[in-house]
């Protein structure tokens, strides 16, 4: 049957905006991702007070979990640190489609996991207004059912491969491995993004990739922007940047690799569906959806439903 998407929205359809994470540090950049949403003719629903704290989440983890209310779409507000946290208190996945990037990794890959479609690592409603103008029409397009183009990065190995997408922080994606949460990786397509880690620390997160057998199972990866991630060594010291450490690390997979797709921290984060079948072309460096609405196809009908 494939992967069964959540219906395309449509004008008029609720959005419902989610503080999974950490506390909101200003209003504005929410706001103007809100009015971006409007502009599409959806209606937004916030369910919380932008001032809303505890600590260094946005609210008790007994409130942000009340923020996840069914909708035909959830928007994550920010990321930081705190969506893990939901997991343990019974978070379930939505039936619609689920936004967001960076700390929501933990919720779309639970939805992965889960093996339900509507996961879309995109931008959060605080970088919304940020994204250039054919990322924000990308995500329009993908969450309304319309074709998308591939994505163009660096072929570092070649070779063409085909698999369910999975996109993570990794960070993020590291501390799911071993756990009920992370998603089947045998044959999967990886693109991983990350944000303020030293090489070494990248360094030893892959290693424990490796060493669990993880990376060995894919069938293809990539990288998206490791923003701040490379710091100029200013102490004399010997050591490897970021791109020698990618390089390294991942050299005797035997699978086709890209880097550098406009994904993650960076000045452009692409909205990309999870789950959703893709190609991966080594040689000429492109990402591609295969199927779902991401590639202009209809949702798969429900089992127990007559088919148009």
């Amino acid at each position: 049957m494939g992967l069964r998407l959540p219906p395309p929205l449509q004008p008029g359809d609720r959005v419902r905006l989610a503080a999974a994470s950490s506390c909101l540090s200003e209003g504005r950049r929410l706001h103007t991702g809100i009015e971006i949403l409007q502009s599409w003719g959806l209606e937004v629903e916030q369910p919380f007070r932008t001032d809303r704290h505890w600590g260094y989440l946005a609210g008790h983890d007994n409130e942000r979990l009340a923020d996840f209310a069914p909708a035909p779409l959830l928007a994550c507000v920010r990321g930081g640190w705190g969506s893990a946290r939901l997991l343990e208190h019974g978070w379930s996945p939505p039936q619609g489609w689920l936004l967001g990037f960076s700390d929501v990794t933990s919720l779309l890959w639970a939805m992965a996991a889960a093996g339900g479609g509507g996961a879309i690592h995109g931008p959060l409603l605080t970088t919304l207004a940020g994204e250039p103008d054919w990322s924000r029409e990308r995500l329009r397009r993908l969450l309304f059912g319309e074709p998308l183009p591939p994505l163009q990065g660096l072929p570092w190995h070649p070779g063409i491969t085909e698999g369910p997408l999975l996109v993570a922080n990794l960070t993020v994606a590291t501390h799911l491995l071993g756990t009920r949460w992370c998603p089947p990786l045998q044959g999967a397509v990886l693109l991983l993004e990350d944000v303020g880690e030293a090489p070494y620390r990248i360094d030893r997160m892959l290693t424990h990739w490796r060493l669990a057998g993880a990376l060995q199972q894919l069938a293809g990866l990539a990288f998206g922007s490791f923003e701040g991630c490379d710091p100029a060594d200013d102490d004399g010291r010997p050591g490897f940047g970021l791109e020698e450490v990618l390089r390294e690390r991942v050299a005797d997979l035997g699978i086709p690799v890209l880097a550098d797709l406009p994904v993650g921290h960076g000045a452009v984060n692409a909205a990309l569906p999870l789950g959703v079948r893709c190609r991966l072309d080594g040689d000429r460096g492109l990402l591609e959806l295969l199927d779902g609405a991401a590639a202009g196809l209809p949702p798969v009908p429900d089992p127990g439903e007559p088919s148009p």
